[in-house]
């Protein structure tokens, strides 16, 4: 186990400290948008805590009582997915307070779903990728934290956008680039890709 070298302390001049409670700093990851079905009533919401926690296991923490949360609980499935620019306005609208958090029927009118491979979980259409998720219940989890674990049992993506086992930011329109959002209505789109000197990782 190595030792850090004392004498390699660099000062950064532009570090500042920040509020915990207003910290956006993870959240540059993807935006989501969840679906979820049971009994024929359905829901989505976006979600900006949705983490990869293996190549097949995911989390999200969704509204503590939210409808999309209530519906999952009961069909122990989920849909996580990666919506684009072109639907900013669609994940603004299904990540407001009000139509996060509660059972609002209206906000499903402008979500258009469809179903893959005969896989009863309601996924939205045009976005760049989706994973279908079946919930691994862990209670204490759930209860404390919100905190939702699943294996991934099907995933799909435009091939537009994500082919080869990698994202094609650098190719494609604006309109097609993934969301990442900071706060107060505003995301950021991926972009320009830095290469390393490090051996390319093989599709295969």
């Amino acid at each position: 186990m190595g030792k850090f070298n004392k004498t390699r302390l660099k000062e950064q001049k532009w570090l500042s400290s920040k509020s915990i409670y207003k910290n956006h700093i993870p959240n540059p990851g993807a935006t989501t948008l969840v679906s979820a079905k049971y009994d024929g009533d359905g829901n989505a919401m976006a979600i900006t805590w949705a983490q990869a926690l293996d190549y097949d296991k995911v989390t999200i923490v969704p509204h503590n009582g939210s409808c999309a949360g209530t519906l999952i609980e009961k069909s122990g499935y989920f849909a996580v997915q990666i919506p684009t620019a072109a639907q900013a306005e669609l994940v603004s609208e299904l990540g407001t307070e009000n139509n996060s958090r509660f059972d609002n029927a209206d906000k499903m009118k402008n979500v258009e779903i469809f179903y893959q491979d005969d896989i009863d979980v309601p996924l939205i259409a045009d976005c760049a990728a989706r994973l279908v998720c079946k919930r691994i219940t862990e209670p204490h989890n759930e209860q404390s934290y919100d905190l939702f674990i699943s294996e991934v049992v099907a995933a799909y993506a435009d091939e537009r956008i994500f082919d080869g086992g990698h994202w094609l930011f650098e190719k494609i329109p604006d309109e097609l680039k993934t969301l990442h959002y900071v706060a107060g209505g505003r995301y950021y789109l991926d972009g320009k890709a830095v290469d390393t000197k490090r051996t390319p990782i093989s599709d295969e």
